[in-house]
């Protein structure tokens, strides 16, 4: 029981001998009080009621709760103690108003709660109109797509170069989360070529669609930059050891679709450009430069002709992506079903045009 409890007659007993009944009406009365004349107290008086009000949050019950906080998260100057119970509370219809928007909670106390409590709680942080480097830290970190998205969306959030990092990261599996991330105006150039290079083709297009001419341009420079390095990476590729794996597994009668299962699986791109050039007739040179560019469709194709399963195309699609790299599962989903429509003949048709053609 606090000193200012014992200021008004009858509240130390009701806080002694824990009335619920009573405790719940005074409550509300002495809430009442306090938002009656909120805007003119003194720190003084604010103060007292947040020793009256502290003892007596315990009683109120959920709608009670709940209004108390609205209430008070939009006060300039409102009872920290009583503020700092009720965005503790399990409760996110408790919690949520004052966590999105009281300014009495600073960034100590919010980064405890962030730590603690659940993802309802971080995704309330998640729409404060200024988020800290330290606090977008740990709501990247522990929270859940929803969380990470909103965070990442909100123009008044900063982000430490750790969470920067870990943000990209997340942002290699969620297309969405791609797109909000590139469109903001915080995002350095590294970053853009970070984001870019763990995100499917379809996402770098309606990224450069959406953002402003000016971002665009660096995208486009970004894509440049990336197209000479793999270009660099490319031209030092040796086939020639992957071409001899490939003979013995020929000449032993082992050259299959689970020995092109298990390189791609174990992301050997030498000996799977090598064994498709086996496998479908065409030059290692034409196949590297179909396999490394910026469609998946050439794997779909190549899958097609030679029939292989789905397991075998999509352990070729995410070879072809590279380890850091995970497509959200949705992409996977609709290049699925674009493999299962594909015609064998239609394949057939395209791969003999590369043939002519190369």
């Amino acid at each position: 029981m606090t000193p200012a409890t014992a200021l008004i007659p009858g509240l130390g007993g009701i806080v002694r001998h824990g009335n619920a009944e009573r405790g719940l009406e005074a409550t509300r009365r002495i809430a009442d009080l306090f938002f009656e004349d909120a805007t003119k107290l003194r720190p003084e008086h604010i103060n007292l009621f947040d020793g009256l009000l502290i003892d007596l949050v315990p009683f109120a019950d959920l709608p009670t709760r709940i209004d108390l906080a609205e209430r008070l998260s939009r006060l300039l100057r409102a009872p920290r103690a009583v503020v700092g119970r009720l965005a503790r509370d399990d409760e996110v219809a408790v919690a949520g108003p004052l966590l999105r928007r009281s300014l009495v909670l600073d960034d100590p106390a919010l980064i405890t709660i962030a730590r603690d409590k659940s993802q309802g709680h971080l995704l309330a942080m998640a729409e404060r109109p200024r988020l800290s480097a330290d606090m977008t830290d740990v709501l990247v970190r522990r929270g859940d797509r929803d969380v990470v998205r909103r965070t990442a969306a909100n123009d008044g959030a900063a982000f430490s170069p750790r969470g920067y990092a870990a943000l990209i990261h997340r942002a290699s599996s969620d297309g969405v989360l791609t797109l909000t991330v590139g469109r903001r105006d915080d995002v350095s150039d590294d970053h853009l070529k970070q984001l870019l290079v763990g995100s499917l083709d379809v996402v770098r297009r309606r990224l450069f669609d959406v953002v402003r001419p000016d971002k665009q341009a660096r995208i486009k420079q970004a894509l440049a930059e990336l197209a000479d390095a793999a270009r660099v990476t490319n031209s030092t590729r040796n086939f020639v050891p992957a071409q001899r794996t490939i003979l013995s597994l020929y000449e032993a009668d082992a050259l299959d679709q689970s020995a092109l299962f298990r390189f791609a699986s174990e992301h050997k791109y030498e000996e799977v450009i090598a064994a498709l050039a086996a496998m479908t007739g065409l030059k290692i040179a034409t196949l590297d430069r179909l396999v490394s560019g910026d469609r998946h469709d050439p794997l779909l194709i190549l899958g097609r002709t030679i029939g292989l399963d789905w397991r075998t195309v999509h352990a070729l699609i995410l070879l072809r992506l590279g380890p850091k790299r995970a497509p959200a599962q949705r992409d996977i989903d609709a290049i699925r079903v674009n493999y299962a429509r594909l015609l064998p003949s239609t394949a057939e048709r395209i791969v003999a045009f590369w043939k002519t053609r190369h």
